[in-house]
């Protein structure tokens, strides 16, 4: 039977803000049940703490220091094989609805005489996607883009109106007498959002991906729908009533020490001192910003009920593979820090849950896989679920489907890896590090996680003894093996990059048989290299002719 897969990713979902992860408070039963249904993984790792690098490498199955878009705004280079192009070789539709966070190589499809509105312009400008309908949100009046233009027509029919309907109602609130509050600003995220509830970019996404799967129904061709969320991503505003469902009784006590402080490596002390960090660690910023958070995410919960009995109720849920997860994690001023861009648990995990309805994957059902995975991994899954040839030559990920069949099975993978680029952010100048030097590599064994900063010393965090990343032992004496074993670790990832991506490891091989017998595959090919006489070439010809017979 074929099968469709529902790709479901959120927008700064943190990995412990789920009911199914163990929070006390937040209320996800249509998320839980899906882990009931299906397998939770708790080690897995995005490869990039920041929205675009990290959702291009979810796009691509690629690392970042293979695919090169290492910041938002950084284009995909054009020509790069996204997971649409692998997904329609095999016969499958794959469409997007919502965020991808891409910015196109406009300069490649120039050079190369692509244009925008062509077919491959689309694909090549929205991450291989075809887009039922791009909305990236988040923008304010003077930094317009990312689609929406659907949905601003939406909310126009709806009696909504304004120069920017996004800035004006889904992310902004009200005054006393009726004045619109700036919903970026985060003392204002204690108020419901102006846009009705039903209104919002999370109902308005639900219900496009309700429209797409009844029209894919009707034409009777399995996909590969991304329904990308926007939030709970900032700004932190929710609809009522879902901006005042938690209050600071609701919020886990801040994960961060003042021994963290004491001593800090000089570039996560610059980050403490990030805008971000700052006003979300000042007394009542995490009671003010985290119930709203909360909010985002019981109301993702609601419409993903209210997706899945749809599903349900057009009788292919036993016929959809459904893929849960987020682009990166919030820290919420744990270690004193806003925002994601460094490598603790709260910024780099993410939740993952994977359901196959399959009966092959009735004996997984409800378990949970503390095994080692990666956002990349998420690519070759779904070859594999579509019933395609694997790409190993390209994607740089492994299928999960046998972790999917079989409880005892695991993964060839003993690290995982992550990167940022801060050559954008302040800190660059603060350190005063060169733009090429201003990047960080995460390596982490399930125990040891080693953030290597070129220039700067490297952190370190033991996880076994130190699972909440409290102490870094980057500088610490008597760790000198262990730095030096991850430092290799590194070196070995980088040399294993999947760079030639243009011929598959079995052009190579295909060759091996004629090798092992001594044979010569170039004389096949009618080039004669090396050989002294006619003698010596018959002679080699005639083994050729032997191994053909």
């Amino acid at each position: 039977m074929a099968r469709n897969i529902l790709w479901i990713m959120c927008d700064q979902l943190r990995f412990d803000y789920l009911g199914c992860a163990g929070h006390p408070s937040l209320k996800t039963p249509h998320i839980d049940a899906l882990a009931a249904r299906g397998v939770r993984f708790t080690n897995a790792y995005v490869q990039s703490t920041i929205c675009g690098p990290s959702r291009m490498s979810a796009y691509t199955g690629r690392y970042v220091r293979s695919h090169g878009s290492t910041y938002n705004g950084v284009p995909l280079r054009v020509g790069e094989p996204m997971l649409g192009d692998h997904l329609r070789e095999a016969g499958m539709d794959c469409v997007l609805l919502g965020k991808t966070h891409m910015t196109p190589d406009r300069d490649g499809m120039a050079r190369l005489g692509i244009e925008a509105d062509s077919l491959i312009g689309v694909r090549s400008a929205e991450c291989g996607f075809d887009p039922f309908d791009r909305h990236d949100g988040l923008h304010p009046s003077k930094h317009p883009g990312g689609g929406g233009e659907a949905y601003q027509a939406y909310l126009r029919a709806k009696g909504y109106d304004g120069d920017n309907l996004w800035e004006e109602w889904t992310n902004s609130a009200e005054g006393p007498a009726g004045e619109r509050l700036n919903g970026w600003l985060w003392a204002h995220s204690d108020k419901p959002a102006r846009v009705a509830e039903a209104d919002s970019e999370t109902a308005y996404l639900t219900d496009r991906a309700m429209a797409f799967i009844d029209g894919a129904i009707a034409k009777g061709k399995p996909w590969c729908a991304h329904l990308s969320y926007i939030k709970p991503h900032w700004p932190y505003l929710a609809p009522a009533p879902y901006h005042n469902l938690y209050g600071a009784e609701d919020l886990l006590d801040p994960v961060r020490s003042e021994s963290e402080l004491a001593d800090p490596h000089p570039l996560y002390a610059a980050f403490t001192q990030e805008r971000h960090a700052l006003t979300l660690c000042r007394d009542g910023g995490r009671e003010r910003v985290i119930p709203a958070y909360m909010g985002l995410i019981q109301q993702i919960d609601d419409h993903l009920g209210r997706l899945f009995a749809f599903l349900e109720d057009r009788g292919i849920a036993d016929q959809t593979v459904i893929a849960f997860t987020s682009d990166h994690g919030d820290y919420l001023g744990d270690h004193w820090l806003g925002e994601k861009y460094l490598f603790h648990d709260a910024s780099v995990k993410v939740p993952l849950i994977l359901y196959d309805p399959a009966p092959e994957a009735d004996a997984t059902r409800g378990t949970t896989s503390d095994a080692l995975v990666e956002m990349i991994d998420l690519a070759p899954t779904f070859l594999e679920l579509a019933g395609a040839a694997p790409k190993p030559h390209v994607l740089e990920g492994h299928s999960l489907l046998p972790l999917l069949r079989d409880p005892t099975a695991g993964l060839a993978r003993t690290h995982v890896f992550s990167e940022y680029d801060y050559a954008s952010d302040q800190v660059r100048v603060k350190l005063g590090t060169s733009v090429q030097d201003s990047r960080l590599t995460m390596v982490f064994d399930g125990r040891w996680k080693m953030i290597d900063c070129r220039g700067l010393p490297p952190m370190l965090f033991d996880l076994e003894t130190d699972p909440d990343e409290l102490c870094d032992l980057g500088r610490a004496p008597g760790y000198d093996l262990i730095r030096a074993r991850l430092f290799d670790a590194i070196r070995r990832w980088y040399h294993d990059g999947r760079n030639r991506i243009s011929c598959a490891d079995t052009d190579f091989t295909q060759a091996d048989e004629l090798l092992r017998i001594g044979a010569d595959p170039v004389l096949k090919q009618g080039v004669v290299i090396g050989y002294w006489d006619e003698a010596e070439l018959a002679t080699a010809q005639a083994l050729i002719a032997q191994a053909e017979g």
